[in-house]
């Protein structure tokens, strides 16, 4: 186990909902005149919150995408809240949306530098192509999500259904760079 502590950044988490229900789009607009919806362009109602900072999409289906949050809690509290807005200003919602996450992403600073060439030769399910993309990309299978990884210590993952799967991904990665000794940390 490092001594070292990473940095940890949840910069977005995307959530799925069903209300299985129909929604009326054009009585939503009516109702809210600054939600965004142009169907012949996208399908989809574009309902904003200022807190928590997210962007909800609705779709006719009763589906909803939520975006921006920054953690599984405030990405719950969002949809709830733009069915609650939507319930007391007259749309009618029978059922309370059933919430999935789809994704996390998360930054991560791990305080040294990676050797990238190396990464190639020592790590399995790695790309590295410095003439197409200045970082390396690595999937891990547990738990499963893939990296883009930094020469400058630096992180990005993806994939994770859960905010417990980051940190427990990066442990992995970060001890995985040190027993391959493919990270220097500045003395």
């Amino acid at each position: 186990m490092s001594k070292r502590k990473p940095v940890i950044n949840i910069q977005n988490i995307v959530a799925s909902a069903a209300l299985n229900q129909q929604v009326n789009l054009r009585l939503i607009v009516e109702k809210f005149p600054y939600a965004e919806y142009s169907p012949r362009v996208f399908p989809g109602l574009v309902f904003r919150l200022k807190k928590p900072k997210t962007a909800t999409l609705i779709f006719e289906t009763g589906k909803m995408v939520c975006t921006g949050a920054k953690s599984e809690k405030e990405a719950i509290q969002a949809v709830n809240k733009v069915t609650r807005e939507l319930r007391n200003h007259g749309v009618p919602i029978k059922n309370k949306p059933i919430v999935n996450i789809q994704n996390i992403v998360a930054s991560a600073e791990l305080g040294g530098e990676i050797d990238l060439e190396s990464v190639v030769y020592k790590l399995k399910r790695v790309m590295y192509e410095p003439e197409q993309f200045p970082g390396a990309v690595y999937r891990m299978d547990e738990p499963k999500v893939v990296f883009l990884i930094f020469s400058a210590g630096k992180l990005v993952c993806v994939g994770a259904k859960k905010e417990q799967e980051v940190y427990i991904a990066v442990s992995n990665i970060q001890r995985l760079l040190e027993e391959q000794g493919l990270i220097f940390y500045p003395k």
